[in-house]
């Protein structure tokens, strides 16, 4: 109990001030070891190399606060992408693996990117309310609980912070997102599209991408949004855009010949 009142009035004082870009990283960084620790990570070099070397393509040209960014595939057949703040990025296998050029995987990660840059991570804890969050931010920042109760903490709450946005935050990703490809020289199609595929998948399958369209609601009105603005965006700079490449293609190959994603782990395993 003692531990639970630390956390309350630690959360009162990070909305009195709000969160710097300190404590913003080390909530991330903490944060995304917890997941680290729960979820399947890809370890392949050649993956990794890759899937970093496209996202700090992004991510520098967006960012104006210098954060180290990390961007790691998880080993999961699901469809779902996620940020923490801080700048780190997690994109599914099972989304890259249906993904058919480059531009659409750089759109995945340049708007999970703009939900880092937008801070939506960072306003949606200072805007919650209730005892879980003060765990959470306590246990993460201050380490004043320790073991299965900050892991059951970030699991329940951090869950509901980080993985669901508003539909205006995920409009203003969509916008974030074309900025953030077109500035690094990637095709802004792909954001559409990528969203075209899933649709596409879901009237196939109603119940295999619930992952996805759960925390990325909205996606019909999407797809017009980032239609209409690309279509805003000069001819001739678009020409000039990439919207594949032989290193992707050998990427998503080398991605495919590694052994299946494990199973979901069950609430009992």
């Amino acid at each position: 109990m003692r531990r639970i009142m630390m956390a309350a009035t630690f959360t009162l004082a990070l909305g009195a001030c709000g969160v710097s870009q300190q404590q913003e990283v080390e909530l991330g960084t903490n944060y995304a070891a917890q997941v680290e620790q729960q979820l399947p990570i890809v370890n392949d070099p050649e993956v990794n190399r890759y899937i970093n070397v496209l996202g700090d393509s992004l991510a520098r040209l967006a960012d104006a606060r210098d954060l180290d960014w990390r961007f790691r595939v998880v080993d999961s057949k699901e469809v779902n992408a996620f940020a923490i703040p801080g700048g780190f990025i997690y994109i599914n296998r099972g989304l890259i693996e249906r993904t058919q050029n480059m531009s659409q995987v750089a759109g995945v990660l340049g708007h999970e990117i703009a939900h880092v840059t937008e801070r939506h991570s960072v306003q949606q804890m200072q805007k919650a309310q209730g005892a879980n969050l003060g765990v959470t931010l306590a246990c993460v920042l201050t380490r004043v609980c320790d073991g299965q109760l900050a892991s059951t903490a970030i699991n329940v709450a951090g869950g509901a912070l980080f993985a669901k946005f508003s539909r205006g935050d995920e409009a203003e990703a969509d916008q974030e997102g074309v900025r953030n490809v077109v500035r690094a020289g990637i095709h802004p199609d792909g954001i559409p599209e990528m969203f075209e595929i899933l649709l596409a998948e879901r009237q196939r399958n109603p119940g295999g991408l619930e992952a996805w369209f759960s925390t990325h609601p909205g996606e019909e009105d999407r797809i017009k949004a980032t239609r209409a603005q690309i279509a805003g965006i000069d001819p001739a700079i678009l020409r000039q855009l990439r919207r594949d490449s032989p290193n992707f293609q050998s990427f998503k190959r080398r991605l495919q010949s590694l052994p299946p994603s494990p199973e979901p782990k069950t609430s009992g395993q």
